[in-house]
């Protein structure tokens, strides 16, 4: 069932409708707006497509909350996703209050330590990668810098005077300045070549634009064709913006990065789940091996909170070998 043809607001926007309408006002990212219209659409179905959700309330919620710990056994952070998605429904789209005390079966909060590859681990890896993949995996552990952090570098972001790297609208919706390896410096000159060459073909057929957001586009309207805008990591080919329906160039797809440090991983024989993200854990741990200040670690990483970084204090390397039993101190 259609829940968009069901469901009819006093607006003339169809339910789903309204809700991309006004996560676009308010500049959530297109990834976020197809989660959030996911778990909307799961938790109408699950009431059976019966109820508009002006008629549903903090029993149907927690009825929805607890299904997913309960039967579907779902983690604690893909539960409170789902909550999300239903807050923001209720409150900025139907303008209604939910209760606070919400009384769902909570999702068990699983805390494991990350998984971190030895020095020695992360060049066998980057020995069985080659080309751009290679450098998106160099930034990875070279800045500690989230999967989708990499796939959306802008050229304006890399700053080879002053050797930083600058991140916009990261987790969270924060910006942060990175460490610029200098071992990938000549590659990147040579990656924001190739970008400037690939623009100005695009920009002779009449194309060149690139995604930027709204309020930028509508001060700047020429913004989107300058070549400072365009992503680092730009894709092959042109595309059709899925919100304004214009030809752009995207950046790469971060599936095609995932799936070639998965086969380098186990090219190299290593028998750790590591992903793409495990080279910021690796990052931060070899940093404070390094003797790095956890609080300049925080900083690097982005974490609002010290007590996020210390989690790599534990998976630290430590000289155990040197340590001496009490009992021998006897």
């Amino acid at each position: 069932m259609n829940i968009q043809n069901k469901f009819r607001p006093n607006s003339d926007l169809k339910l789903m409708d309204q809700v991309r309408e006004v996560m676009r006002y308010h500049h959530y990212k297109y990834r976020t707006e197809q989660t959030y219209c996911d778990w909307i659409t799961r938790y109408i179905k699950f009431h059976g497509c019966q109820k508009h959700p002006c008629n549903m309330g903090k029993f149907e919620i927690e009825a929805f909350l607890s299904h997913l710990a309960v039967e579907l056994k779902v983690s604690a952070s893909t539960q409170r996703q789902a909550l999300n998605a239903i807050v923001f429904l209720y409150t900025k789209v139907l303008d209604l209050a939910v209760a606070k005390d919400i009384g769902h079966v909570r999702a068990k909060v699983q805390r494991r330590p990350p998984v971190v590859l030895t020095k020695s681990e992360v060049q066998q890896v980057f020995m069985q990668m080659q080309g751009d993949h290679l450098l998106m995996s160099k930034m990875l552990y070279g800045c500690g810098l989230r999967l989708m952090e990499c796939i959306r570098l802008r050229i304006q972001d890399l700053d080879f005077g002053q050797s930083l790297v600058y991140i916009r609208d990261g987790k969270g919706g924060k910006d942060r300045v990175v460490v610029f390896p200098k071992s990938v410096r000549d590659d990147l000159l040579v990656r924001v070549d190739h970008v400037k060459k690939t623009h100005d073909e695009d920009i002779s057929q009449g194309f060149g634009h690139v995604y930027i957001p709204e309020a930028l586009g509508r001060k700047y309207p020429n913004a989107a064709r300058e070549f400072r805008w365009q992503y680092v990591f730009p894709a092959k080919k042109l595309s059709t913006d899925p919100r304004s329906g214009l030809m752009r160039r995207h950046h790469v797809l971060e599936s095609g990065l995932q799936k070639a440090v998965k086969i380098a991983v186990d090219r190299a024989g290593i028998t750790k789940h590591a992903t793409c993200h495990t080279f910021r854990h690796s990052f931060a741990t070899h940093l404070l091996e390094n003797g790095v200040n956890i609080r300049i670690v925080q900083e690097l990483m982005g974490h609002a909170d010290v007590k996020t970084t210390e989690i790599y204090t534990h998976v630290m390397e430590k000289d155990i070998a040197g340590i001496a039993s009490p009992l021998d101190l006897l």
